[in-house]
């Protein structure tokens, strides 16, 4: 049956970023299909309340707190997910973000930590878990990325940069680990999440802005962006790796309704 094409019946699956909003999202999606899923991120109140909600749906989980910054603690998450669970089959790098901010009030510090978040963290993540996908049947990859790395706007030199240096990750790793690992992204539009709620608080007519500039003609959602990361993660996509999948309504253009402030 093809749609036994979306399960993940046996493999483990890491997930960055997964205490809330999109990461949360894939991860109890990842559960749905059988997949026993790590959830990391560095509020552990979060990611133990996502690891209940997949238990408590049938799934297996496990919560372990890391900062995807910190190289020890990306060690650690490799080395705890192999003892719990003895594999590795899927990454998915979620963790990442960086507020928007104006180009000359951009510091080195500033764009070289967005660099890190969105990038370096996500590079670091997929070498450790890569030599554990080899020793077994390949593996998926799949980054979050964000429609910023390809369109335009002020305020997101450092953000746009970083994400789309992760998307030329995704392309070069999937070079050269095809076709035992395949490793693509999301490019995901404006999705309804607490990051995004606060935006939206801003002003009266913020949301409406943003509709009107998406084809689609409404925000996206979780589970938007889960089940296309279903589709990247499972065998149904065994065929595609290197790919940049935009997720975002079909927006051709920046959705962001703001301006930011500065010159």
């Amino acid at each position: 049956m093809l749609l036994d094409r979306f399960r993940l019946d046996d493999r483990v699956a890491i997930v960055t970023g997964a205490g809330r909003g999109i990461g949360r999202g894939i991860a109890q999606a990842l559960g749905e299909v059988g997949a026993k899923v790590v959830c990391a991120a560095r509020t552990e109140a979060q990611i133990d309340e996502v690891a209940r909600a997949i238990e408590d749906a049938g799934g297996a989980s496990l919560a372990l707190r890391c900062d995807v910054t910190e190289a020890a603690e990306l060690e650690a998450l490799v080395a705890g997910t192999i003892e719990r669970f003895g594999r590795i089959d899927v990454l998915v790098n979620n963790a990442g973000g960086t507020a928007p901010l104006i180009a000359l009030q951009t510091s080195d510090e500033t764009f070289e930590q967005a660099f890190h978040f969105n990038c370096t963290s996500a590079f670091g993540l997929s070498r450790l878990c890569i030599p554990h996908m080899l020793e077994r049947d390949g593996g998926s990859i799949v980054n979050i990325s964000s429609a910023m790395s390809h369109v335009v706007d002020s305020g997101f030199v450092a953000y746009g940069t970083a994400k789309a240096a992760l998307n030329h990750l995704t392309r070069l790793l999937a070079c050269e680990f095809a076709p035992r690992v395949r490793v693509n992204a999301l490019a995901v539009g404006a999705v309804a999440t607490d990051a995004l709620a606060m935006m939206l608080a801003m002003g009266p007519d913020i949301e409406q802005q943003m509709v009107a500039r998406t084809p689609m003609g409404r925000i996206g959602t979780t589970e938007d962006v889960a089940l296309a990361a279903l589709y990247l993660a499972t065998p149904a996509s065994e065929w595609v790796t290197g790919k940049i999948v935009e997720i975002d309504g079909g927006a051709v253009a920046s959705t962001w309704p703001l301006t930011i402030p500065g010159y």
